[in-house]
């Protein structure tokens, strides 16, 4: 009696579905709907395949997709014209008193959100990665009457998720857009060299680049002389052949190089830099005559390193877009609570006074170590929240989205829908995407990630996108959290022990606590190195089971650290000679690198892949110290261990000449060794051994490095001084 009276219910539910104007797709696992699409349009064709696709899965049954029909009852309509308050991207579902569903748009990809809405709050989906969704099957499929619509905060939204290429449907999900969806060739950020490629016109036309240090330094990373003429000209006519090779797009980014300090400063250019007050004034101007020679055209610029500084007088056209970056925030609170987060606030606010036309691109990523925690989530939501509130239409969060990184899918996740609604509540956000995600892993995962968040807020200090773990070794991941972690980890991978795909997902979310316990431990003197050995060995398992790729922005092989982490920190040598040897400079290095150095280089701990880990620097100099041996002793070789670290502005150097001495005044060389040109762009721990033809016996070392200390013109930073690190002293 119970089933029948079920089946009775659900009987006159349907009747009553469709006497009250609700719209049924399927009945019994058969199609009870068309999909109409109004007219030709490869957006609304996207959008019914979409539909159909995930109708079908849910209930068996295939709604066929007809065009250029008579509209009947219980049709779901795509490309009708309801587009009243919608905006780009924006859409209405709206049912008509017959059950006929209208999805409208109003432009880009409206059709396609207006589907992704609908299924995700009617057929229960969440798209969780490539691949891994949600989906409530039944046979059938009624939906209410319908009356609602939607836009996007952000008429642009963009960020990185590895899934992106795996499936493009999870694309569809996060509502994310790419830069070649709108700009002409492609062409987004840092684009000078690529309209003006310098080894093409480097050497007939140097007058087109940059002047500095008194000379012009044409190179692939210089920027432009923009108070040339004849550069405005040769610029306009190649944006006007790349606007006519690429019909239908309007936007081009005309932006700097991706270096720092490398603008003009020749006689012209900086007079502009000095009236303006910020050399942003040279490239606003420069812009405004591409506008006002292409005005049906829309030009993307960088305000980003020393473009950030608005400009005194220079106001962007309508058609000049401010792609403004906040490179140089802190990130463990929200921008508006961190000193390096208010100077940015105060920078937003300048430019958002002189164009409602901007572009925000924020960073959520450590470029040097993408497989390490990154507890930025708290301040996810009121950073966007705040790009909006100052007039924000567009939106890049380069977030870590690479495939092993930390929580990548769910940083995807929980960004995505921030850019599209603000409003929601990220935490929120955050156990949804773990529950799905995680199944019953996701309490102990998400009690980890909040225990991260608190200890970084506790430890007070700083989160940044050139982070180390090593930096966090008496903060978040001191000894204590570190057994915290990982017993929430190994409680959470005995909750789903049983689901193979769970339990994957599940060390894969482990791996970058198994990184940062790593990089922690080979900086300790008093560790176990059969524990040790134990997790590298767990890590590199990890990683090459799951096919990670990269540790870092500089592609360092994950294998490859694992095999050097064993030669490097593992090596049991401690026979240098230079142990706890005194130092006494003769050209000290920079700043805060003359007290660390006074221990780092003797203290037998090899420093890692981010310079601010152990390592002493000198920039745009020479560097000369003297190593203290304290008595007398017999040696042959001095080795120093160099950092190559080209994206830091890290150059290895030209030389290293030694000289030995009894009483550091009468001193005899022992040799020098010279250094071949690195452009390698992984990060790498370059040796340097000068060695003498046979034993000799000395108390002082007088070590000097001759640095490249200017940047060469195919570097970044071509022009600028450059650095040079060295860790370890060995002597043997």
């Amino acid at each position: 009696m119970r089933l029948f009276r079920t089946l009775l219910l659900l009987f006159f539910a349907g009747l009553c579905a469709e006497a009250d104007g609700q719209t049924v797709l399927t009945r019994r696992g058969k199609p009870a709907a068309r999909i109409v699409v109004a007219a030709e349009n490869s957006t609304d064709r996207t959008a019914a395949l979409l539909l159909q696709r995930f109708v079908r899965e849910a209930s068996g049954a295939e709604l066929p997709i007809v065009q250029g029909v008579k509209i009947r009852k219980g049709d779901i309509l795509l490309g009708a014209s309801d587009t009243l308050g919608l905006s780009d991207d924006g859409f209405r579902l709206r049912t008509g008193s017959d059950g006929t569903l209208r999805i409208s748009s109003g432009g880009g990809s409206g059709s396609v959100y207006g589907v992704v809405s609908l299924l995700e709050r009617y057929l229960g989906m969440d798209y969780f990665a490539a691949r891994v969704y949600t989906l409530d099957r039944r046979p059938d499929i009624i939906l209410p009457r319908l009356d609602t619509a939607d836009n996007p905060a952000f008429r642009y939204r963009q960020s990185q998720a590895y899934g992106m290429a795996q499936d493009s449907v999870y694309r569809f999900f996060l509502r994310l857009e790419e830069p070649s969806d709108i700009f002409a060739g492609n062409l987004w950020v840092h684009t000078f060299d690529r309209l003006l490629p310098a080894e093409r016109y480097g050497a007939e036309h140097p007058e087109y680049y940059s002047f500095i240090h008194g000379e012009r330094r044409p190179g692939r990373a210089s920027q432009w002389c923009l108070s040339n003429p004849a550069l405005f000209e040769t610029v306009a006519a190649r944006i006007d052949s790349i606007f006519r090779a690429n019909p239908g797009r309007s936007w081009i980014s005309v932006s700097q190089n991706d270096s720092d300090r490398t603008y003009c400063r020749c006689e012209a250019c900086e007079r502009v830099n000095i009236e303006e007050g910020a050399p942003s004034g040279n490239y606003i101007r420069f812009l405004n005559k591409l506008a006002e020679r292409f005005p049906d055209k829309r030009f993307s610029t960088l305000a980003y390193l020393f473009t950030m500084q608005p400009p005194r007088h220079a106001r962007p056209l309508s058609n000049v877009n401010i792609m403004l970056c906040s490179i140089g925030s802190h990130r463990e609170a929200p921008l508006t609570e961190t000193a390096t987060g208010r100077e940015f606030v105060a920078t937003l606010e300048g430019w958002s006074a002189l164009t409602d036309n901007l572009f925000i691109w924020d960073y959520g990523i450590n470029f040097d170590n993408m497989v390490e925690p990154f507890p930025n989530f708290p301040v996810l939501a009121p950073n966007i929240r705040l790009f909006r509130h100052h007039g924000a239409r567009m939106h890049f969060s380069q977030i870590g989205g690479s495939y092993g990184g930390d929580f990548s899918e769910l940083r995807s996740y929980v960004v995505a829908k921030l850019m599209w609604d603000p409003a929601q509540d990220a935490d929120s956000l955050m156990q949804r995407f773990m529950n799905g995600y995680y199944g019953a892993a996701a309490p102990c995962l998400y009690q980890y990630e909040k225990h991260l968040e608190e200890a970084l807020f506790g430890s007070g200090i700083p989160l940044w996108i050139y982070d180390s773990p090593v930096t966090h070794k008496q903060g978040m991941f001191s000894a204590a959290c570190r057994d915290y972690y990982n017993e929430l980890f190994d409680r959470a991978e005995a909750a789903v022990a049983a689901d193979s795909a769970l339990l994957r997902r599940v060390r894969m979310a482990r791996l970058p606590l198994l990184y940062s316990e790593l990089e922690i431990l080979r900086t300790e003197r008093d560790r176990d190195t059969a524990a040790v050995l134990r997790k590298l060995g767990t890590f590199e398992r990890y990683v090459t089971d799951f096919g990670v790729e990269t540790l870092n922005e500089r592609n360092n092989s994950p294998q490859k650290y694992c095999k050097l982490y064993r030669q490097r920190y593992l090596s049991a040598d401690r026979s240098s000679k230079a142990l706890g040897a005194r130092i006494e400079w003769v050209v000290p290095p920079a700043g805060k690198y003359r007290a660390l150095g006074e221990e780092s280089l003797t203290d037998g701990l090899f420093g890692g892949a981010s310079f601010a880990d152990g390592w002493t620097g000198w920039e745009g100099q020479d560097g000369a110290f003297i190593l203290d041996l304290g008595s007398e002793q017999e040696f042959s070789a001095v080795t120093a261990d160099f950092l190559h670290q080209l994206g830091a502005w890290i150059l290895l150097p030209r030389a290293m000449t030694c000289a030995v001495s009894d009483d550091k005044r009468a001193w005899r060389p022992l040799g020098r060794t010279e250094l071949a040109e690195d452009r390698d762009v992984p990060v790498k721990f370059v040796p340097v051994t000068v060695a003498a033809g046979g034993p000799v016996r000395a108390r002082y070392i007088r070590i000097e490095v001759e640095g490249t200390n200017i940047c060469p013109p195919w570097h970044y930073g071509v022009g600028c001084p450059c650095w040079f690190f060295i860790d370890e002293i060995t002597v043997k």
